[in-house]
């Protein structure tokens, strides 16, 4: 099932996510009509729109706004990417930071353009492995490059307010393409710049 932008930030759409949530209110023992949560409803159904804006875009697209041919053939680094997303089994925030780099193939992009397409992919329900996965696979098919690296690490707040709660729990997860996989030495200059 796939909505268009119109569809998931129509006042229609909004109002019906906030009854909803207006239903969760009360099963939770609370008043959705008292002062502070007149307006809580929409308030959350807002937000839920906006952490989940991914689902109407497109990295590959977002790459293909920018692409350079350039015979530069050593490694691009974006990091410290700053990533918010949500747990899909809790829908919870995980927080942290993505690092991208990828080896041109006479083919470059704009830098920014690697920064949109985390926020594309992390604005989605996710699981932080699969993230990982899409990031370097949406790059790899829109420039192919050599190669391409990324890493992510995040805080799940899924475990650190509730379950285990383990505030100081780091989640990193890492993909690889290409000479990144090949060649151990590109991969560790990556790692080592990351560090």
């Amino acid at each position: 099932m796939s909505y268009t932008k119109e569809d998931i930030y129509s006042p229609e759409t909004t109002a019906r996510i906030a009854e909803h949530v207006k239903e969760i209110l009360y099963l939770l023992g609370e008043d959705p009509q008292r002062e502070g949560l007149l307006k809580t409803p929409e308030r959350v159904a807002k937000a839920l729109q906006f952490c989940t804006k991914g689902y109407t875009e497109n990295g590959i697209e977002i790459i293909h706004k920018a692409i350079f041919d350039e015979k530069y053939q050593q490694m691009v680094l974006v990091k410290d990417i700053d990533l918010y997303s949500t747990c899909e089994h809790h829908m919870m925030p995980f927080i942290g930071k993505c690092h991208v780099a990828y080896i041109p193939n006479g083919k470059i992009t704009g830098l920014s353009k690697i920064a949109r397409v985390v926020e594309t992919y992390a604005r989605r329900l996710q699981v932080q492995e699969r993230l990982t996965v899409q990031i370097r696979d949406c790059i790899h098919e829109a420039l192919h490059p050599l190669g391409v690296a990324v890493v992510i690490e995040a805080n799940h707040t899924c475990m650190q307010l509730r379950g285990v709660e383990k505030a100081n729990a780091v989640t990193t997860t890492s993909a690889f393409s290409g000479i990144f996989l090949s060649s151990s030495r590109t991969r560790n200059e990556f790692l080592n710049l990351i560090r």
